[in-house]
């Protein structure tokens, strides 16, 4: 059966990426197609999303911790695939259960920020 991976990442507006991926455990045997078209019906138009609003890890470019003039704060979801990869979310959650996660985020609405005031804050911390 496997575990699923999660790939996404965080394009600029010069068109740069960084990828990310998050593997989450499958205990339900959700099917890729499955899993595929609910996290795409859930996410905004070019499967925009806001990492930090699903407890993902944030893939931002940064110089010296500050954030570039083409920094934004959307991360671009790319594909769920199976994995034989350990399940490696720091929460622990099943592909249901971060499907469950991203619907509720996406029913309550996308909440934008300014990554310049997220990546200054987290020095200052």
């Amino acid at each position: 059966m496997g575990n699923v991976k999660f790939n996404y990442l965080y394009r600029d507006a010069g068109n740069y990426k960084k990828w990310a991926q998050v593997v989450f455990s499958n205990p339900d045997g959700l099917a890729l197609e499955e899993t595929n078209n609910a996290l795409r019906n859930a996410f905004l138009p070019d499967g925009l999303f806001i990492a930090s609003q699903v407890r993902l890890p944030e893939a931002f470019f940064s110089i010296a911790g500050e954030a570039t003039s083409d920094d934004h704060c959307f991360h671009e979801f790319d594909v769920a695939e199976m994995s034989l990869e350990d399940s490696n979310d720091r929460h622990q959650r099943s592909i249901s259960e971060f499907i469950a996660e991203v619907e509720k985020e996406a029913e309550r609405g996308w909440v934008a920020f300014d990554p310049h005031n997220r990546l200054h804050q987290r020095i200052s911390d």
